[in-house]
């Protein structure tokens, strides 16, 4: 199929609907609690008397259960809707999150952890879902940046809360964080009002299956990038960037939390812009340039020798990754459609982001033991330039014929 030619802005930018600031609250709010525990996970865990590996299983077994669940929760959004699927995973999330506080062994924090990845996934492709459903098609880049600014503005701030509350144990970290996915649970019960109501539980919109995305070259190369920016954003950073710290003299442990905010608050700055772009110029331009970008500034990250580059390799690390989220996210819209179901093809990109952190981190932890950080992170810079060759075949329009229905709205190209 050849894609369709760009709309022309508008002289008037169409407002964010209602519902997605309901959803852009909840998250917000969701993340500052998740913020609150994200640091005291590992220790929680050592608290059981385990060792390192087993502490830090703790984080693992979420991306898992998310990954494993991420077809059911597919097929749960098919049926019965997205609010109803998202309301029923934050409900999952707040009460696994509570069990937490009063787990009794080490096994039973585990297990209630793992629950908590299905409720996980469940509310994510539903808000992914929502998204697609309410946002106009000519502010879809806007809506996602607002969505994904919510998100990291609370992993920013919900570390520093934390650090305040840390005196007061980890298990009253666990009882706020259900507190606050709790409230998030109210937030959208009362105040979304998408499928309240109506003569079936069923959502009755024709489903976009799996299978008709993957006849589509765009979703198949999302699926690529969405597995490299996994590895790398969601898994590598998040668990070699600390320890990278603390073993180069030069730059020193302390930096590690200064580091990831920098990578967020880059993220978030570049959001901002990025999302009006993606609306006005097109989601693959901006998709290719983030990935380029935060595929270079991640080759030579790991060769850091002084605070100056660490925190400035960080930065544009971060401002490649508010180019990938908003333009991946609009796209993926673009391709399911507002008058579709997209629970398979939601779930199936949210699980291959899923399985990037997961082995993702699992090389990239190999090749630092073996050879050093250095190699750890040019390894996971190749990943990301390496998910550019899909986009540049996509582009140039090779294979463009093998979707088998017209895309219910423009590809912005």
């Amino acid at each position: 199929m050849t894609p369709t030619t760009p709309q022309p802005a508008t002289a008037t930018r169409p407002p964010v609907p209602r519902e997605i600031w309901v959803l852009i609250v909840a998250a917000l709010i969701i993340a500052l609690g998740f913020g609150l525990i994200a640091p005291i996970l590992p220790q929680y865990a050592a608290s059981f008397d385990v060792g390192v590996a087993a502490a830090s299983a703790i984080v693992t077994v979420f991306a898992l259960t998310r990954m494993a669940f991420a077809p059911a929760a597919g097929s749960l959004i098919g049926r019965f809707g997205e609010r109803r699927a998202y309301l029923a995973g934050l409900l999952i999330v707040a009460l696994s999150s509570l069990m937490c506080v009063f787990a009794g062994s080490y096994l039973e924090l585990i297990a209630w952890r793992a629950i908590g990845g299905i409720g996980s996934v469940m509310f994510t492709v539903s808000s992914m879902g929502l998204i697609v459903r309410l946002a106009p098609p000519q502010a879809r880049g806007r809506t996602s940046a607002l969505y994904g600014s919510a998100f990291l503005l609370g992993n920013i701030i919900g570390p520093v809360l934390g650090a305040f509350m840390a005196v007061l144990g980890y298990r009253v970290a666990f009882g706020i964080y259900a507190a606050s996915v709790f409230l998030a649970y109210l937030v959208v019960l009362i105040f979304l009002r998408v499928n309240a109501s109506g003569p079936t539980l069923t959502d009755e919109r024709p489903a976009m299956t799996l299978r008709e995305g993957l006849g589509i070259p765009d979703y198949r190369a999302l699926l690529i990038s969405g597995f490299a920016n996994g590895w790398a954003t969601f898994g590598v950073r998040i668990a070699l960037v600390p320890l990278m710290a603390a073993h180069v003299p030069a730059i020193g442990a302390p930096m590690a939390g200064v580091s990831l905010t920098v990578m967020a608050l880059g993220n978030v700055a570049g959001q901002q812009v990025t999302g009006r772009i993606v609306d006005a110029r097109g989601r693959r331009p901006v998709l290719m340039v983030g990935l380029l970008i935060a595929g270079l500034a991640t080759v030579v990250f790991g060769w850091s020798v002084s605070i100056p580059v660490f925190l400035g390799l960080s930065a544009l690390a971060g401002f490649g990754a508010s180019m990938i989220q908003p333009a991946s996210q609009a796209l993926l819209a673009d391709i399911i459609g507002r008058d579709r179901s997209g629970g398979q093809a939601l779930s199936t990109f949210s699980m291959a982001s899923d399985s990037g952190a997961i082995i993702g981190t699992l090389v990239a932890g190999l090749i630092a033991d073996a050879f050093g950080f250095g190699w750890a992170f040019t390894l996971t810079g190749v990943a990301l330039l390496s998910s550019l060759l899909p986009w540049l075949y996509v582009s140039r329009g090779r294979g463009a014929g093998s979707a088998s229905r017209p895309r219910p709205q423009p590809l912005h190209d």
